[in-house]
């Protein structure tokens, strides 16, 4: 069985979020005073205290930027939490934010999705399943109860 890892935002996306996010506005940060926030930055929840920002993120848009590809309609941006100020990174084993219904997206090698499936709760047999199909080039993880996205997975990683 192969093991893929749920990629955070990466460093220099998050450098450009934190000047200007994908929207064209400027970072807005916050001290975020209950935590529980899903930050995309080192795939961990807020904790009381810490100072976060909400910003609008194109994950496709950033992965087809990599690879020459046109996302065409599928260029979707939405907002996601991350450390108003760099951070450690993840430091976790397994798949983040569990314990809650998710949507396990595939795309292909030209941006286009070519599936998806809804999980009740453990996200990891279902992006097994998705990597079995040869033309599956990364996977999007989403909550469905407000369709965020979380994390990417990538063949290959």
């Amino acid at each position: 069985m192969t093991t893929y890892t749920a990629r955070p935002i990466g460093p220099v996306t998050l450098k450009e979020l934190r000047t200007s996010d994908d929207a064209g506005r400027p970072m807005d940060p916050f001290v975020d005073e209950e935590g529980g926030a899903p930050l995309r930055c080192c795939l961990r929840r807020s904790t009381p205290g810490e100072r976060i920002a909400l910003v609008s993120y194109a994950p496709l848009r950033r992965w087809a930027g990599e690879t020459g590809v046109d996302p065409g309609a599928y260029d979707e941006q939405g907002p996601v939490f991350l450390h108003a100020d760099p951070c450690e990174g993840p430091d976790l084993d397994g798949y983040p934010f569990t314990g809650a219904h998710r949507t396990v997206r595939r795309y292909g090698r030209d941006g286009r999705i070519l599936g998806g499936r809804l999980v009740e709760d453990g996200v990891g047999p279902a992006i097994e399943e998705a990597f079995a199909d040869p033309d599956v080039a990364l996977v999007h993880v989403r909550a469905v109860e407000y369709g965020c996205f979380l994390y990417e997975v990538r063949r290959g990683r």
